[in-house]
């Protein structure tokens, strides 16, 4: 299996990370009321699996998700925001600010 480059975006080694035109993609799946908030792996070979402690209600869970991957990435909660997903556990994450290696990287400490 080749892997093909494009000049346009880059390609992360992790299945559910990409860098798109107005900055970098993470796709989640969601665990909402958890024992705790963490990282639990990798869902479907597709998705960041994040367990957090929060109810899927209100949005309650979506602010935990955002302030969780703020913390872990040392960046600003306003340069994350869910794009895809709002009502749902698989979401689609934009984040501004920070270079695909730098978040491949923050990630990689936690998988």
């Amino acid at each position: 299996m080749s892997r093909m480059t494009n000049s346009n975006s880059s390609k992360s080694k992790l299945p559910f990370l990409t860098e798109g035109k107005d900055g970098i993609v993470l796709k989640l799946y969601i665990q909402p009321r958890a024992s705790k908030n963490e990282i639990a792996g990798i869902h479907d070979n597709s998705a960041l699996k994040i367990r957090l402690t929060s109810p899927p209600v209100d949005g309650a869970a979506n602010s935990a998700c955002i302030k969780f991957l703020a913390a872990i990435l040392g960046i600003r909660k306003n340069q994350i925001e869910i794009t895809v997903g709002q009502k749902s556990r698989v979401k689609l994450v934009q984040i501004t600010g920070r270079l695909l290696e730098e978040v491949e990287n923050s990630l990689l400490e936690y998988l």
